[in-house]
């Protein structure tokens, strides 16, 4: 059974910064992800990354002040989010998926067929 666990969110105030972690038991993934989801909001691809090749895509808003990053001998994604904004207020997910239907898609929420029960990031003014 894959597990994928997150940890590190809070409550910040603007220009602060966090640092979320999902730890994955026992599962080597093809894509991982990080996503977030604002009440009343679509679920959206915030960065995903390639675990074995390192190679990393952003959405635009985020692009600058987030950083997505695995350690493979961890089986650790991490999430570094620096000058954050109360717009970026949301629950955030880890996704993993070990198939190839991520290729190419790996800001997608269907790519994914691995998620992690979330962790609340609150960013105020």
């Amino acid at each position: 059974q894959v597990q994928l666990v997150e940890s590190g969110g809070g409550s910040v105030q603007a220009g602060g910064s966090l640092t979320l972690s999902c730890a994955a038991s026992a599962y080597r993934a093809f894509c991982m992800g990080w996503f977030r989801q604002a009440p009343g909001k679509e679920r959206e691809g915030v960065a995903g990354i390639y675990p074995d090749g390192g190679a990393t895509i952003y959405i635009d808003s985020v692009k600058g002040r987030f950083t997505i990053s695995h350690d493979n001998a961890k089986n650790t994604l991490y999430l570094q989010m620096n000058s954050l904004k109360p717009e970026d207020t949301a629950m955030y997910y880890c996704a993993a998926e070990s198939g190839s239907r991520c290729y190419n898609r790996r800001l997608s929420p269907p790519a994914y067929g691995y998620w992690g029960q979330g962790t609340q990031v609150t960013v105020s003014s």
